[in-house]
């Protein structure tokens, strides 16, 4: 009988970075759902509340608490758990806060993504590792069609350009040339990532529109917004994590997969920031109203867009929710969480995952029942 990413994640031990962050707790409940053992490696939750906190994963997975930029003990992590399988999402995710934290936001980035691929080439029982980048990581010059993988990379933020550094690292690990020099005995597989805007339940992160909407709502004030115009490859946070998912699965059976991958969504028409705001608000009946207050002082690119074709035409991926199946689930999460009686969102969140995975193999998409 077929089962999502052919139950290959079932009884495996896998290491997720960054766990504790938004994408990495969906990531971490969405894995252990599949029966895998999870061990995560990460600072405390970034945000109170968090996601992590609500789905309670401290009590269902092995959380190590450590620094990426340490490498001694995140060596230590892979040698004490054996993992077969790393998900490498552990990063400081925010464009605004690089430029007040540069030197950190490239260490993290950078470094920490080598401390990663290192430990990970030394320890054998590791079988691939998907690193997650960031659509920022291309230079953007604004281009209509969509950047592709094959695109100059670059940044003329901090957090884009250590995004764009740490892809050329990842390249260089790739590489067999590389891998057979430094250990002729090493052949791991890695892909990288480049996922768009991702958006959903249990995001708390500062500076981000979903948050603090939910923020404003909760608050009953207005949710204050800068650049209402601009455009994002807005996704839900599922629809790049099943992509991870299958990448990981997919990659210990043919080297056609050590690859970077674009992962996003391929509407044609591209909701704006306020489109997702009025979005939510309309769902969401009540007193809060959006206010617009530009702010020309911070750089930040009104265009951005992905080409996901290649990931459609060798992973036979492609979004399973549109915009407003994505909403209605973003609604639905908050909603329980602050009106429900539940202190343990995991079930919840497990269940999205279910109507997710159903979503997408009623759209006949390949890891939905793990046949490529």
């Amino acid at each position: 009988m077929s089962a999502p990413f052919g139950d290959f994640y079932r009884g495996k031990t896998v290491l997720v970075t960054g766990d504790t962050g938004f994408k990495g707790s969906w990531l971490s409940v969405w894995l252990t759902h599949l029966g895998a053992k999870v061990v995560g490696y990460s600072l405390g939750p970034p945000t109170v509340p968090s996601n992590f906190q609500a789905c309670r994963l401290v009590e269902r997975i092995a959380h190590v608490r450590g620094d990426i930029r340490d490498y001694d003990q995140f060596h230590k992590v892979f040698q004490d758990h054996r993992p077969e399988v790393v998900f490498h999402l552990a990063a400081q995710p925010l464009v605004r806060l690089s430029f007040e934290k540069t030197r950190y936001t490239f260490d993290a980035n950078l470094m920490g993504t080598v401390n990663a691929l290192d430990a990970a080439r030394v320890t054998d029982s590791v079988q691939s590792v998907v690193a997650i980048s960031s659509d920022k990581c291309y230079q953007n010059i604004g281009s209509e069609q969509g950047y592709r993988e094959t695109d100059p990379l670059g940044g003329y933020d901090p957090y884009s350009a250590s995004k764009a550094c740490a892809e050329l690292a990842i390249a260089v690990y790739r590489d067999a040339r590389f891998q057979k020099a430094a250990n002729p005995a090493t052949d791991l597989a890695i892909a990288s990532t480049r996922a768009g805007n991702v958006i959903g339940g249990g995001d708390w992160a500062s500076d981000r529109i979903v948050p603090d909407t939910i923020r404003a709502i909760a608050a009953q004030r207005a949710i204050i917004v800068r650049n209402p115009d601009s455009v994002r490859p807005w996704q839900h946070v599922l629809e790049p994590l099943s992509a991870y998912l299958w990448l990981g699965a997919l990659l210990p059976r043919d080297r056609k997969y050590r690859s970077s991958w674009n992962i996003a969504p391929d509407e044609e028409v591209v909701p704006t920031v306020a489109d997702v705001v009025h979005g939510i608000l309309r769902r969401w009946q009540g007193g809060t109203k959006m206010v617009i207050e530009r702010d020309p002082s911070f750089p930040e690119a009104k265009l951005l867009r992905l080409n996901s074709s290649k990931a459609r035409e060798q992973l036979n991926w492609r979004a399973a929710w549109g915009m407003e199946r994505t909403l209605d689930a973003i609604v639905e999460w908050y909603k329980h969480f602050y009106d429900g009686d539940s202190k343990d969102m995991f079930a919840f969140t497990a269940r999205q995952i279910e109507g997710y995975t159903q979503s997408a193999l009623e759209k006949g998409i390949a890891w939905a029942s793990g046949i490529l």
